[in-house]
């Protein structure tokens, strides 16, 4: 892909981003071409259906999770995490109701690898007991991003259950 429409491609996404999560899954994608400083066709020549769009947008929000990820431990990623999903909705949000059907497994998939190279890491470190295993933690991830994400969490909150996590997870 050239450079000018990889940099089309990225001001795409973020705008969309932007306007799904202020707007809706309805949002139009003429608002997505206007903030992004782009003609309608242009969106519809890297985007063919919005949910393209969305699917690409699920897609880059993933793999930052993914990045974010190798930049911490266990424990920061779950912290990191539920602050993220308390401080704002997404379009993950939006989507779940929107009965838009994306199906991401690859993307799944490497988010799924980063949290186990975390777990073994916490395991071999000592912080994490040697029975937890990768679907639990993936459960509990989801869980506590999906209450802070829909109960808008505040900081005490946050800290408290993850606590309460953390506790479980090194088996104390």
């Amino acid at each position: 892909m050239r450079i000018d429409a990889q940099r089309n491609r990225a001001r795409i996404l973020d705008a969309a981003e932007a306007v799904f999560a202020e707007f809706g899954p309805r949002a139009s994608t003429e608002e997505v071409a206007r903030r992004a400083g782009v003609a309608i066709g242009t969106v519809f020549r890297h985007f063919p259906t919005k949910d393209d769009l969305l699917a690409a947008i699920m897609k880059r929000l993933l793999a930052q999770l993914v990045e974010d990820a190798a930049q911490r431990d266990l424990f920061a990623f779950f912290a990191h995490l539920v602050a993220q999903a308390a401080a704002k909705k997404t379009v993950v949000d939006l989507l779940a109701g929107s009965g838009v059907n994306i199906r991401l497994p690859d993307a799944v998939g490497h988010l799924e690898e980063a949290v186990a190279r975390l777990l073994e890491q916490a395991q071999a470190a000592g912080t994490v007991a040697a029975p937890v295993r990768l679907p639990e933690v993936m459960a509990l991830l989801a869980s506590v991003s999906q209450g802070a994400l829909h109960g808008g969490w505040d900081e005490p909150l946050q800290a408290r259950t993850l606590a309460v996590i953390f506790a479980g997870l090194k088996g104390t």
